[in-house]
């Protein structure tokens, strides 16, 4: 989450963040018959299995609301707005910021190096 990549799909298998990844063409067929074999399941044990997976994969609401609050804190932090301000100068609110937000972030953080240096040789 720290490095702001976007990861593809290949990439995202590779690291066994999914189990496959499809081209585009065959992937509505893919999903249309993956939707219909697992409509044939009993519901009952559709919901069990859903049930289940939700227990392992989901945190406890109360960690949504602590990881929530969390975000909160941080993003109101000055050195936080400032960064966000600086972001949305350089454009981070159109798509092709966000769709290269790690080259934002670094450039971000490699002008904010330059200003504490500066600031360091100014307050020698």
């Amino acid at each position: 989450m720290l490095s702001a990549e976007d990861y593809d799909a290949a990439l995202a298998e590779r690291y066994g963040w999914i189990n496959r990844a499809l081209p585009a063409g065959p992937l509505g067929d893919f999903v249309r018959s993956l939707a219909h074999r697992i409509a044939k399941f009993p519901a009952a044990g559709q919901a069990a299995v859903k049930d289940r997976v939700n227990a392992v994969t989901l945190a406890p609401v109360d960690d949504f609301r602590r990881d929530s609050d969390l975000f909160g804190d941080g993003v109101r932090r000055p050195e936080a707005q400032s960064q966000i301000q600086a972001a949305f100068k350089r454009g981070f609110q159109i798509r092709d910021a966000e769709k290269d937000l790690a080259k934002m972030l670094g450039e971000l953080g490699d002008h904010q190096s330059a200003e504490l240096r500066q600031h360091h040789r100014e307050h020698r």
